[in-house]
C-alpha cells in the first residue's frame, strides 16, 4: 500500500474506494480507530468461516467495542473489549465458547497484538 501525505492526514487508495486518515475525525479516520477496526473485522471474518464451517445458522452478527486508552502513554490502546451480539438457531454457550476460542486463534490481527494490547471477546447469542 501507498499512502500519500495531504494537508489534512494520509490518504491511500484502495481497489473499493479512498481511505482518508488523520487524527481529526472531520477529514478522515483516526488511527485508533482503524487498529479497533482490524480487530473487529478479522475476528469476525474468522468467527463467520468459523461458523459456517460449523454449518451453525447465523442470521446476523454486531459488534459492540469498548476502548481503554492511556492518555499518560501517547493515548496508547491497552485494552479492546469485543462484544459479539450473535443471533441465530441452535446456538450453545458449548458451541459459542469453542467458536469463540478457535477465533482468537486464527486472528492474525488479534495474534499481532497479544502481546501490547488486552484483547476481550465475549458474546450474547439470541435464537431464533
Amino acid at each position: 500500500m501507498e499512502f500519500r501525505m495531504t494537508d489534512q492526514g494520509l490518504q491511500t487508495s484502495t481497489e473499493f474506494n479512498t481511505l482518508n486518515i488523520s487524527s481529526d475525525e472531520d477529514h478522515g479516520f483516526r488511527p485508533f480507530q482503524l487498529m479497533v477496526a482490524s480487530l473487529v473485522g478479522c475476528s469476525s471474518s474468522v468467527m463467520r468461516k468459523i461458523l459456517k464451517k460449523k454449518r451453525l445458522n447465523v442470521d446476523d452478527i454486531t459488534v459492540e467495542t469498548e476502548v481503554t486508552r492511556n492518555p499518560d502513554q501517547a493515548d496508547r490502546i491497552e485494552k479492546v473489549v469485543m462484544t459479539f451480539h450473535i443471533k441465530g438457531e441452535g446456538l450453545t454457550e458449548k458451541t459459542m465458547d469453542k467458536v469463540m476460542e478457535l477465533t482468537r486463534k486464527n486472528c492474525s490481527m488479534v495474534q499481532s497484538v497479544v502481546d501490547s494490547i488486552e484483547v476481550v471477546e465475549r458474546y450474547q447469542i439470541t435464537n431464533n
